[in-house]
């Protein structure tokens, strides 16, 4: 069954509003939480002590066109058709980019925008959670003052716990997330609509004539403002990547009808506030509320803030895992946390290297103002890479004219690249967190590519190929021995090295003999039918081909006990042969100190293959084999 099936059949067994609850669980946490802090970071770069209508009904302008035009007509309506078979996100959309570009340059050049963008990613992940929860906390200011104090360490608390329960998965308390963000939205909205009746003055600024008399007047510091108006749109991508889990048109649904007219209740009551109190700049999202709901809504915000960190940590796990079978990362544990959904997975390096970045960015931040400098370069960066990708991929797959293509994505190019722009005066204040991360990330993924690359090459050219020693096979003296020998092998054509070491120092070959290769497809998922190739290439020998998609997890013994009636053979008593590269640095390296250095760390903390395959320790044997690089 085909991955496009299964999500059709998940979709019509499981109710329309089921399905709809769950997509406000997982696919708006982010963005549904940037009220919090977006209105009161854009505002409070004027001066707090003479804000008028001009600033208020500026920014809101600024936010309301925002969310229509990057959100709604770039993601909703456009970004989300470029799907790679079902799934969307950063890298299934630069798999798709480089499927319809031809030349090597082009398609490079493609790889390391997406990487870029998935490198940001990161950030954002780093960012997010750090970002929400102390937002949410620092209600308490408003409802209980005496508790300032405890804001710093009750967040470091709920961010700590939300990390360590990672490992049990989403599963169980996947089920409450779409309640509570369903009640997050109505609360919010209805808190809008109801300052808005009171002063519907303020809905003249969906008028965008007053976003451009903001930036007439204040010119320099509108271009400061619009580096914090971004923070309204933080998750959008959020809405691309998660289609894989739902498809479009829930996502859609939700967006156009539930979500987006919340957001901007909120958003205008917020403004509306302002107008008639100024001194509401304080926080205007909490103090937006009656004064009995404020301590609950701090309760609601902080559930609200772990549902959108926890949606961010669960993205960047199936980023880590997209980057594995792509090639751009050493193999990392991934445990599964589920035994009916193959998505909902465990990295623990990721979620360590995680945690300690969020802690490390609140201590050093300690406020929500604080980090909002931080923030808007990770969002702006990962719009502009995928600005650039979806261009190739309509002007391609969907042969938009070049007019077309350039039209539209290059004015949507332009709108990212103003906000970007106006979040990089903010690298001293702090913008440097996501450009670092996003920079040394890249770095070793970069790295760790083209290191892969030349340790293939040099496999290459002293390894034997294959065709001739089947063919030398049957005149040799080699003693076959009973048994059944998996070998691994990089390349199908050539003699594993783990073969040649084992006929080096034990001079047998086993009756039964499997060449097993692993390929890792730039689509999602594999199907059932394309999963195994089988070959016979000589008596008692066998090629099998397994391949996997990049959202997929390898499990060699499971693929070659589906395969026991094929090769005739009992697979479950093999014994796997495995050759383990001990790297060293050479005299005349090919790579820089720098890129070397980077490329032998992450070898070195690489996961055994035998864990990353699932191949089962008491059956391994493993033959070490020193490489110069």
């Amino acid at each position: 069954m085909s991955h496009d099936l299964q999500t059709a059949e998940t979709t019509k067994s499981v109710p329309r509003i089921g399905v709809l609850m769950a997509v406000l669980g997982i696919v708006y946490g982010d963005i549904g939480t940037s009220p919090l802090y977006a209105f009161k970071a854009s505002l409070q770069l004027f001066d707090p002590t003479q804000t008028t209508a001009v600033e208020i009904f500026g920014v809101l302008s600024l936010i309301f066109w925002s969310l229509i035009i990057i959100v709604t007509i770039k993601y909703v309506f456009l970004v989300m058709r470029a799907d790679n078979r079902g799934e969307g996100g950063i890298l299934a959309l630069m798999a798709l980019a480089q499927r319809v570009s031809v030349g090597a340059a082009t398609k490079s050049g493609l790889a390391l925008v997406g990487i870029a963008g998935a490198c940001l990613f990161f950030g954002d992940g780093v960012i997010t959670p750090a970002i929400s929860v102390l937002s949410a906390v620092e209600g308490l200011e408003v409802s209980a003052p005496q508790l300032k104090l405890y804001v710093l360490p009750i967040s470091v608390a709920v961010i700590v716990a939300l990390f360590a329960a990672q490992y049990q998965g989403t599963g169980r308390v996947g089920r409450v997330f779409g309640p509570i963000m369903v009640v997050w939205f109505l609360v919010i909205g209805l808190a809008g609509l109801l300052e808005i009746i009171q002063y519907p003055l303020v809905l003249k600024a969906v008028s965008p004539s007053y976003a451009f008399a903001l930036c007439l007047q204040y010119k320099g510091l509108a271009f400061f403002v619009l580096g914090a108006v971004v923070l309204c749109v933080t998750g959008a991508e959020a809405l691309y990547a998660d289609m894989g889990h739902f498809g479009a048109k829930p996502i859609k649904i939700t967006w156009l009808t539930f979500v987006l007219p919340s957001l901007i209740l909120n958003y205008f009551g917020q403004g509306a506030l302002m107008l008639h109190d100024p001194a509401a700049i304080q926080n205007p999202f909490f103090l937006l509320q009656p004064e009995w709901l404020r301590l609950p809504m701090v309760i609601l915000a902080t559930l609200a803030t772990v549902i959108a960190s926890q949606a961010v940590i669960s993205g960047a796990f199936s980023m880590a895992r997209q980057c594995m079978q792509l090639g751009f990362l050493p193999r990392m544990t991934v445990r599964h946390t589920s035994n009916m959904e193959e998505g909902q997975i465990y990295v623990p390096q990721v979620n360590t290297a995680l945690a300690i970045g969020v802690v490390l960015l609140v201590l050093a931040f300690k406020t929500s103002d604080n980090l909002a400098s931080a923030y808007g370069i990770a969002v702006t960066g990962t719009f502009l890479c995928t600005a650039i990708l979806a261009m190739v991929v309509f002007r391609r797959q969907f042969h938009w004219s070049r007019f077309a293509a350039i039209s539209v994505f290059g004015s949507l190019f332009m709108i990212d690249t103003v906000f970007f722009s106006a979040n990089t005066v903010k690298v001293v204040e702090g913008g440097w967190v996501p450009l670092a991360m996003g920079l040394a990330l890249t770095g070793m993924m970069t790295s760790w590519k083209r290191g892969r690359d030349l340790l293939l090459s040099r496999w290459k050219q002293s390894s034997m190929p294959l065709a001739p020693f089947l063919a030398r096979l049957p005149q040799s003296r080699i003693i076959r021995v009973p048994g059944l020998a998996v070998f691994m092998t990089s390349n199908p054509d050539y003699v594993p090295t783990s073969l040649l070491h084992n006929l080096k120092h034990n001079k047998v070959l086993h009756e039964n003999v499997l060449f097993v290769t692993v390929e890792n497809e730039d689509v999602p998922e594999v199907s059932p039918q394309r999963r195994t190739e089988t070959a016979l290439l000589a008596p008692g020998i066998h090629r099998v081909i397994l391949r996997y998609g990049f959202m997929e997890s390898p499990n060699i013994p499971r693929e070659l006990e589906s395969l026991t009636d094929d090769l005739g053979v009992r697979v479950s008593q093999a014994s796997y042969f495995l050759g383990r590269e001990v790297l060293v640095p050479g005299m005349a390296p090919k790579l820089p100190w720098w890129r070397r250095a980077l490329f032998l760390i992450m070898a070195r903390n690489a996961v055994p293959a035998t864990e990353f395959f699932r191949i089962p320790s008491d059956r391994v044997v493993e033959l070490g084999v020193r490489i110069t690089i």
